[in-house]
């Protein structure tokens, strides 16, 4: 991984973990998060072994020491797709990470309904060690003592939640969740809202029975969807909140990954306003980045680093 810094690309890596990693398909660096206080950085990646790692290294001026390493989470992966790895700080300074339901097709293992797998979730932690442990769970994860759920889990019913993010602004949480065979689509819960919350997979996909499932317990219907008529994975993004843009701001941008082209989401008290396509198309985009300013990026499989301004 390497430092952007005005359009230019740094020579020397921030940090190398190639050899603790592979890109064999939707395997290898998978997320990044850095600490408030910037003297930590998250790493998300597949290990060797097609599992899920998710470790901190000190930094200190803004160099990393790889000698640092120290591992929160260690998960097992099933199958080699599916693995989510998205990591994010949210506004309430703790650390979310998204995680598939391990794979193959249609949730074989049921991982998505299953609360005592962390597969299939959204995970909410304190990377900060506490004891023995890594890591710590924070006061208000909804299922702490709750029988053989796992208290990291914040919420579940999950396919493949690629990429999420907070808005910066709002501090609301949106999920873009990739579709199984008919339906790609996007959760939303507002600030303050969406602990516990069941996004229905494998039971169903969007707002559709999935093989026969019935709504399950505590389903959060998506604030908005597509079928494959119209792309094939999800590719989450941001809500704009920049200023070169300004009919953008207060969007939630995304894309896809077989279309490739830029659209853009509006909503009000949870319910969609207006989406529109912005008329860009990006080659294969599988990422997006938002700048310190709220200035947005995208990125793509081809390996270039793209910036949303005005045409």
């Amino acid at each position: 991984m390497r430092a952007l810094s005005g359009g230019d690309v740094a020579d020397e890596p921030v940090l190398d973990i190639s050899d603790r990693t592979t890109t064999d398909g939707e395997r290898g660096l998978l997320g990044l998060a850095v600490s408030p206080g910037g003297d930590e950085l998250y790493v998300s990646y597949t290990n060797l072994d097609g599992d899920s790692r998710l470790d901190a290294y000190a930094v200190d001026g803004g160099v990393v020491d790889p000698g640092s390493r120290r591992e929160l989470l260690a998960v097992d992966q099933p199958y080699s797709n599916h693995n989510g790895g998205n990591v994010v700080l949210g506004p309430d300074g703790m650390l979310y990470l998204g995680l598939g339901d391990g794979g193959s097709a249609g949730d074989p293992q049921g991982n998505g309904q299953d609360r005592s797998t962390l597969l299939g979730s959204l995970l909410r932690i304190d990377p900060r060690p506490t004891g023995d442990d890594a890591y710590s769970i924070p006061e208000g994860n909804p299922f702490v003592g709750e029988g053989d759920a796992r208290p990291e889990i914040w919420a579940y019913g999950l396919r493949n939640p690629w990429r999420f993010s907070f808005d910066r602004e709002t501090g609301d949480l949106w999920i873009a969740d990739v579709g199984q065979s008919a339906l790609e689509e996007i959760n939303f819960a507002p600030a303050g809202e969406g602990a516990g919350a069941n996004y229905g997979w494998n039971l169903r996909e969007g707002t559709e029975p999935y093989n026969g499932g019935q709504r399950p317990d505590r389903n959060v219907d998506p604030i908005g969807q597509y079928s494959h008529d119209d792309g094939c994975s999800i590719t989450g993004g941001f809500v704009y909140r920049g200023q070169a843009l300004p009919a953008l701001r207060g969007a939630y941008v995304y894309t896809d990954l077989c279309a490739g082209d830029l659209r853009a989401l509006a909503q009000r008290d949870g319910e969609v306003t207006q989406q529109a396509g912005l008329g860009v198309d990006v080659a294969q985009p599988v990422s997006f980045g938002e700048g310190p300013d709220g200035e947005l990026y995208v990125l793509s499989l081809s390996g270039d680093v793209l910036r949303l301004a005005p045409g």
